[in-house]
């Protein structure tokens, strides 16, 4: 029995490395991504040594609207904390603060996501979706309404209710998730806040937008979890409302 549950348990890992190595070679067979790595795997892997990021890593992706900034957060297995690895300016803006409410408003949604689509034959380039709507998103819109979708980090510096980067800073960010994704991590969280969700910045955009306050109070309490602790909080939906614990 032992040697039956030992050879289980090989055959386990190897189909696992296996799949998630099917996942990188997969998307090598795309050119635009074949090309991003010559591009940019190398630096990337000469930056990640420098910052004491070597090996497997998971990545957590935070956009900051007011600001126009993206920030990659990484963290690799023998580190208990996630670590600043890189900031992007947006190169391009949608709408204004709030969250996303119906299809064709040109707002970036605002809330706890993950990706779930990677596009190597993006019409901006490369892009990574995201996975808009979600529960609450749906339930804000309302029945009879439609909350739109297709939602991206992209490319090409055009957007409406995306978020878009550079071709050249895409293409960094595209090569990071395949290898976050490649090394096992299945979902990669990616949390949009309208801003620094510093207690001033509340404030201060709570008064020009009064009737999103309660909304972005709910949002501040994830942020405030991961800027303490630089770990990711957790987070339910329920009833059109984030619950973080």
């Amino acid at each position: 029995m032992k040697i039956f549950i030992k050879l289980m348990l090989v055959l386990m890992m190897t189909t696992t490395a296996c799949a998630q190595n099917t996942f990188k070679q997969n998307q090598l067979k795309f050119e635009r991504v074949k090309n991003a790595y010559e591009e940019k795997w190398a630096s990337l892997q000469n930056e990640l040594q420098s910052a004491g990021l070597t090996g497997n890593f998971n990545l957590y992706i935070a956009a900051y609207k007011s600001e126009g900034k993206l920030e990659l957060w990484l963290k690799t297995p023998n580190k208990k904390h996630y670590k600043l690895f890189k900031t992007y300016d947006f190169c391009a803006h949608s709408g204004t603060l709030g969250p996303k409410v119906i299809e064709g408003d040109g707002q970036t949604p605002e809330g706890f996501y993950k990706i779930n689509v990677f596009n190597p034959e993006s019409s901006f380039h490369l892009s990574l979706g995201i996975d808009y709507p979600n529960k609450v998103d749906a339930i804000r819109t309302g029945k009879g309404n439609k909350t739109g979708g297709d939602i991206y980090i992209h490319g090409n510096c055009v957007t409406v209710g995306c978020i878009p980067l550079t071709d050249e800073k895409i293409k960094e960010v595209y090569v990071l998730a395949v290898e976050a994704r490649n090394d096992g991590q299945e979902e990669i969280p990616v949390n949009i806040f309208p801003f620094k969700m510093t207690n001033a910045n509340l404030k201060k955009y709570s008064v020009q937008f009064p009737e999103k306050a309660n909304f972005w109070q709910t949002l501040q309490k994830g942020y405030t979890v991961f800027n303490k602790d630089k770990n990711l909080a957790k987070v339910d939906q329920l009833n059109g409302n984030y619950v973080v614990k």
